[in-house]
């Protein structure tokens, strides 16, 4: 039984969790996730990617808490941790704009899986938070990570320190999504963004991604360091020769990805 679906029109690929009734993170929806966007970022005809959850009730209402009485009490979890962390890590180094649409409920897992994608849109009735505290845990597949380095330290600690969830136009206000649609329109907002970023050279986009990524993490004299190489890069690039050519000829560059 697939728990994910992956559809692709015009440079754009939908990645739809399918796990009723919440869509919940449980371990054969993370083998699917991995499998899925391996094969999505070597896909030579995909350009951008949405990743949202079936129906109107979650995007993913995080881990699937049955299972975590098995690991209590037990040592050498580590590891197995790690292993949701080679995931999500998947997700976020994906070489391709990835586009997460929060059509419901997102938390727990869920959040920490929508933080590991590139952009965010949230349907007007998402409720978004990082519950762990109410069952005595915090945030472990990188929650405690990526949330303050997008909304800040101070903010990201309130809401795992509270659990409370936040509505979709707070999550606005604070950085944490890009956009509000309406409900049931969140996916169509996704493939309107994703068809204007896709058109672009994916030789660019890649770049972009990586300088941003890595620049994060480290000064901003090394950034610009690293910067300075990809730059280099991208101009060993066919696309460049195109975009430089379709822009002294006044038409629109015919992007190949080389």
């Amino acid at each position: 039984m697939t728990l994910l679906r992956v559809e692709k029109e015009a440079k754009t690929a939908v990645v739809t969790i399918d796990n009723p009734p919440l869509n919940v993170m449980c371990k054969a929806v993370l083998e699917e996730l991995r499998d899925a966007f391996r094969d999505l970022a070597a896909d030579a005809d995909v350009n951008a990617i949405i990743l949202t959850g079936a129906g109107q009730k979650a995007f993913m209402a995080g881990a699937d808490i049955k299972e975590f009485p098995q690991w209590i009490g037990r040592e050498n979890l580590k590891d197995m941790f790690l292993e949701t962390h080679e995931i999500l890590n998947a997700v976020a180094s994906c070489p391709k704009p990835v586009i997460a649409v929060l059509n419901g409920i997102t938390f727990g897992g869920g959040c920490e899986l929508a933080l590991a994608c590139d952009l965010r849109i949230a349907e007007e009735h998402a409720q978004i938070g990082l519950p762990e505290i109410k069952l005595g845990l915090f945030p472990g597949g990188g929650g405690t990570q990526r949330l303050p380095r997008l909304i800040g330290g101070a903010k990201a600690k309130e809401l795992m320190f509270t659990g409370d969830p936040i509505s979709a136009s707070e999550a606005k206000a604070i950085g944490l999504v890009n956009q509000v649609a309406p409900a049931g329109e969140g996916l169509a907002a996704a493939q309107k963004l994703a068809g204007k970023i896709s058109g672009y050279s994916l030789q660019a986009l890649t770049r972009i991604k990586k300088a941003v990524d890595e620049g994060m993490n480290t000064t901003l004299q090394q950034g610009l360091v690293r910067e300075a190489e990809l730059f280099e890069e991208v101009f060993q690039t066919e696309d460049i020769k195109e975009g430089v050519q379709a822009f002294l000829e006044k038409r629109r560059p015919a992007f190949t990805g080389r």
